[in-house]
């Protein structure tokens, strides 16, 4: 079957020639399923889907095909939690427009009211805004609503999360009740569909099933790290990539601060962005942020709402998202429009449990990796050092570069190379006096000095070396920036040998870079008690078990050989055992699979839901909380009481 095309849904040439400019050339699952409906009938519609999958486009292409006349007043208002979401829209939507209608303004909190007031009276047809702006410009009485024919709201659950409920509510009262209601939204919690069912009657529904996570295009990996090893581990992840330009994730502001001064002080370029930063300072940090001046924004879920940022190549959670929801909103953000992306995940040996239920709902895709090695940081860098020499040979100097095979048979015979501290090498280029250039085919009275000044010197070649190519030679004349170099190099081979002098010139372009000091230790959880997973196994005394039995069951569910099976306690009706964390996800999904099997559980902590290990069990729908021992700060549940009679 054929893929759908942008001329397929009868949008006008215009509307399609601004697709074309834009490089649109296929729609995605979401703007397939939301723009046929939104195009015809008139319908509310309720759509389920997740950042980065083009719902902007879903909604923004009809709006600018129907309203491509302009109207006396406001026909269209798309509501928006964040600003930087709202700046976004606008911006999105106007790029669909193919000329001066429909007139778009954007408003929102932080901003100059006079300029939005003066924009306003001039006229408009679409507006975008935040909730609590909107309803001030409806105090003022300077949005009329009256004849609006569409009212969007975008990323409603995150409006619901920001307490902006009641104020959607209150437009939705102060609107043309014939307006059609679009509604688009990464989950349904409760609230939402509480607005859906009781304020808009029949409706239309469209979901994405799509899974971005999924599509290939991020890398999913999980680090084991202790909390105070996360700020080492993000370095040292930062230093091994040869490009990283990307997002860092916290939970709370000051912890975002905390994180981006450390990195600021090691030298990286960091800023913090959370919601007491001011919208001055926002704009200016995502607009540092957009040019590359910074490369790592340590962001709040909250704060990151809105920030549309293309070719990241890394999001890091610094915490494990509590839901499934925030993590793939986080991870969304890269891996974006066919372009690669990683997304690394911190997890304490605390929130194993977290991570077991977050690695259920993304599938196959998160998989376990490790903390590069300095070892592996000195090599990435070294790797780039060289490459950057090698670049700067080529280009700058107009040099040809040994191939591969010439450069292994050099390594055979030469035991620099090779690294023979105290190999005597003879070099292949004879430092020159900057006073008395050589001459070769006439080159001294060309490069001949004028005025006593020192010409340009060019490296002396012995025989049976290869010679410099003669456009290198040519370079080095025209361009005096190049003799300078070549100068440089002369200097420093009069006062040192050929190995020497280079590694000089490295240390002084990148001193400390390649020093293992500048980094700390990152301990390896793998050996700490800690990182074991405690599971309930449903046999026990009662049931003629001993440590011996419940050993034998967890080998066979998971393969372990007996020095990791643990702490080992039975009980009347069930036992207690450790196990590694992924040894215990393999108990529980074979336990599930096998007849005949005991029931395994993860046991939850003694500060239970939300504590210390991340707990999200013990919730409805999950079967009976597991009883716990008294060992290993697990809780003894409480003896059932049959409830008294009322009165």
């Amino acid at each position: 079957m054929p893929s759908l095309t942008f001329s397929d849904f009868g949008f006008s040439a215009p509307v399609l020639e601004a697709l074309a400019r834009k490089g649109f050339e296929e729609p995605t699952p979401i703007q397939s399923l939301a723009i046929p409906v939104l195009l015809s009938g008139s319908s509310h519609l309720v759509a389920r889907a997740r950042t980065g999958t083009g719902k902007t486009a879903a909604f923004g292409l009809p709006l600018v095909e129907r309203l491509s006349t302009p109207g006396p007043k406001v026909r269209a208002l798309v509501l928006v939690p964040t600003r930087e979401l709202a700046v976004q829209v606008s911006g999105e939507i106007a790029s669909f427009a193919p000329g001066p209608a429909p007139r778009i303004a954007t408003v929102y909190g932080g901003a100059s009211m006079g300029e939005q007031l003066r924009r306003l009276s001039r006229g408009v047809d679409i507006v975008v805004g935040t909730p609590g702006r909107v309803l001030d410009h409806l105090d003022r009485k300077t949005l009329d609503l009256s004849a609006l024919e569409w009212l969007v709201l975008d990323e409603a659950d995150e409006m619901l999360d920001m307490g902006f409920i009641e104020d959607i509510e209150k437009v939705m009262d102060a609107s043309n009740p014939e307006r059609r209601v679009v509604l688009f939204s990464a989950t349904m919690p409760h609230p939402i569909v509480r607005i859906v069912r009781d304020r808009l009657g029949a409706f239309e529904t469209v979901e994405d099933s799509t899974n971005p996570v999924q599509a290939g295009l991020t890398d999913q990996i999980w680090l084991e790290v202790r909390s105070r090893d996360k700020l080492e581990a993000l370095c040292r992840i930062v230093d091994a990539e040869d490009e990283f330009y990307g997002l860092v994730f916290c939970h709370t502001k000051i912890e975002t601060d905390s994180v981006a001064r450390a990195l600021s002080e090691r030298g990286y370029a960091a800023e913090a962005l959370h919601g007491d930063v001011s919208q001055d300072m926002r704009e200016r940090t995502l607009a540092r942020f957009r040019d590359k001046k910074t490369l790592i924004l340590v962001a709040t879920d909250v704060a990151a709402r809105g920030i549309d940022v293309e070719r990241l190549t890394h999001v890091v959670n610094f915490n494990l998202p509590f839901d499934p929801e925030s993590y793939t909103h986080r991870i969304g953000r890269t891996g974006r429009a066919g372009n690669k992306g990683t997304a690394i995940t911190f997890v304490t040996p605390e929130e194993y449990r977290r991570l077991f239920a977050l690695r259920r709902a993304s599938g196959d895709g998160l998989h376990k990796g490790s903390v590069p090695t300095v070892g592996d940081v000195i090599e990435a860098k070294r790797s780039r050092i060289l490459a950057k020499a090698a670049g700067a040979a080529r280009e700058t100097l107009g040099l040809e570069l040994k191939r591969d095979d010439e450069a292994d048979d050099a390594a055979a015979v030469d035991p620099a190379v090779v690294g023979a501290a105290d190999a005597v090498v003879a070099p292949a280029v004879v430092a020159v006096p900057v006073a008395a250039p050589a001459a070769e085919d006439g080159a001294a009275e060309d490069g001949a000095a004028e005025d006593g000044a020192a010409p340009a010197c060019e490296p002396t070649v012995e025989p049976g070396a290869a010679k410099p190519k003669r456009k290198a030679k040519a370079k080095a004349k025209a361009d005096p920036a190049v003799a300078s170099f070549y100068t440089l190099a002369d200097e420093l081979l009069a006062m040192l040998p050929p190995r020497e002098a280079l590694a000089s010139l490295a240390a002084a372009a990148y001193s400390g870079d390649l020093d293992p000091r500048r980094y700390g230790e990152v301990r390896d959880v793998s050996v700490d008690s800690a990182a074991t997973a405690r599971l309930y196994v449903g046999i026990g005394k009662q049931d003629g078990a001993w440590p011996k039995d419940v050993a034998a069951v967890v080998k066979r569910l998971t393969g372990l050989p007996d020095r990791l099976v643990d702490d080992i306690e039975v009980l009347e009706r069930f036992s207690f055992v450790s196990v590694p964390f992924e040894a215990a996800e393999k108990a529980i999904a074979e336990a599930r699979k096998q007849r005949g099997a005991p029931p395994v559980r993860m046991a939850t902590p003694k500060s239970g839901p939300g504590g210390p290990g991340g707990a999200s069990g013990g919730k409805r729908g999950y079967g009976p909380r597991p009883s716990y021992g008294s060992k290993g700060g697990y809780d003894r549940p409480k003896p059932y009481k049959k409830p008294r009679p009322r009165d």
